[in-house]
């Protein structure tokens, strides 16, 4: 999973910038609203709502803002008119590239998407056309310090089905998306704190480029993640240490 991981670290980064500018709580909103309007509006019985509600107190996301975005989803305010869509493709070198899209009007976010890959020198392409290369999992990300052994436990014991050690030395765990709210509450338990943990894609094979494409590719992701209505996007693209050296040259 190295590539992803390094892949996650960017979105992870860039997602604090996001949040300076005031972009991220418009994404949170709207993932808190599809949670509410799929599960209901009580977090406690709609986990996806606990995780998305978490994920905004996370960045100070402010109570208001979090309330009205529930009672949205719910119908009990205007505004709760919010699809979710998955929009496969090709990024340069024929990497795989998967938007998970939250938006209030597909007209106007299909074009737009489409646009973004061809300016980047790739294809959006059908339903289905790389969703297979994928599997979602649900994933934690463990500082390089942290206790392996009790780490390795924990997980075996609440539903984890793989844990490993990635290229900067920090520790994966990975699980089916049904059981990562019970990991999460079990790591915080035990007191093994998660640099970040989201439900993803993970490439079941990754791709590896010459410095020049997957500078093209990278690009690509980053135009593609910075877009509003993107809440995620996933890649088979490797980024192995030593490409992430050349490209920093």
């Amino acid at each position: 999973m190295a590539g992803h991981s390094h892949w996650a670290g960017i979105k992870h980064k860039k997602a604090l910038i996001d949040n300076k500018r005031g972009k991220l709580w418009g994404r949170l909103s709207k993932a808190i609203i599809i949670a509410a309007k799929m599960g209901g509006g009580d977090p406690d019985t709609n986990i996806r709502l606990r995780k998305a509600i978490d994920d905004a107190k996370a960045v100070s996301m402010p109570k208001d803002n979090i309330e009205r975005a529930i009672k949205r989803g719910t119908g009990e305010i205007d505004g709760g008119d919010v699809e979710e869509i998955l929009y496969e493709g090709y990024g340069p070198g024929g990497v795989a590239v998967m938007c998970e899209i939250m938006t209030d009007n597909r007209n106007r976010t299909a074009p737009e998407i489409r646009t973004l890959f061809s300016k980047y020198n790739g294809n959006l392409g059908s339903t289905g056309c790389v969703s297979y290369l994928f599997d979602r999992k649900g994933l934690f990300v463990l500082a390089a310090d942290t206790d392996e052994e009790r780490a390795v436990e924990v997980a075996m014991e609440n539903g984890g089905d793989n844990v490993e050690t990635n290229d900067q030395g920090k520790l994966e765990i990975t699980c089916a998306p049904e059981a990562f709210a019970e990991l999460a509450e079990a790591l915080s338990q035990a007191g093994l704190t998660c640099e970040y943990s989201e439900v993803t894609r993970i490439a079941q094979t990754e791709v590896e480029l010459d410095p020049d494409t997957a500078r093209g590719a990278l690009k690509l992701l980053e135009m593609l993640d910075d877009h509003d209505d993107v809440q995620s996007v996933s890649t088979n693209l490797r980024l192995s240490p030593e490409l992430l050296a050349q490209l920093q040259e």
